[in-house]
């Protein structure tokens, strides 16, 4: 009875990290936690990058990925690090796929273009930023610090640092009125 009632207490606190927890016993409590936690995040992010459907999709995606794959979870990484980097690849093979996005080489994704002509100018230039470009300013507005986007991304820190400066170059010469 004491082991049952250590358990049930354990399982009704909240865990630091719970993909760790989850990782270590497999209960569904822990996954669920993980879920409150950064769902809206991930979909924040995936949205920032497609549209409402593909975002819904990509984020079931992202958790059948971590129930099918966490024993390759390591607690080095922040959750949400891990996390982010699982949504961003099923993004971009989902992009891939239905040829929305295109490689024009090793280093280089371009997203197509989108057609939506009813949107307010600041969205209308970050969607004419190269993905990677607007993928390294999106992370950065979630709060990701430089290295753990480059953890994310598979690049090296000045590579993240190169795109973002492209990228507020890009966006402060749209944003600002043309006197000439």
């Amino acid at each position: 009875m004491l082991i049952a009632l250590k358990s049930w207490l354990k399982l009704n606190t909240r865990a630091d990290d719970p993909l760790y927890e989850y990782k270590k016993t497999g209960q569904s409590y822990y996954i669920e936690q993980a879920i409150d936690t950064y769902s809206c995040d991930i979909f924040h992010f995936i949205r920032s990058q497609s549209n409402r459907v593909l975002a819904e999709d990509i984020c079931q995606k992202t958790w059948l990925t971590v129930v099918e794959k966490r024993h390759t979870y390591n607690q080095q990484n922040t959750p949400k690090a891990w996390l982010f980097s699982i949504a961003r690849n099923a993004l971009i093979d989902e992009l891939r796929k239905t040829k929305r996005i295109v490689q024009l080489d090793d280093t280089t994704l371009i997203a197509a273009q989108s057609d939506n002509s009813h949107i307010d100018t600041l969205y209308q230039a970050m969607t004419q930023l190269p993905f990677l470009q607007r993928e390294a300013l999106m992370l950065q507005l979630e709060g990701f610090s430089l290295q753990e986007i480059a953890h994310i991304t598979h690049q090296n820190h000045e590579t993240i640092k190169t795109r973002l400066r492209y990228a507020k170059q890009h966006l402060k010469a749209t944003m600002e009125p043309n006197d000439g």
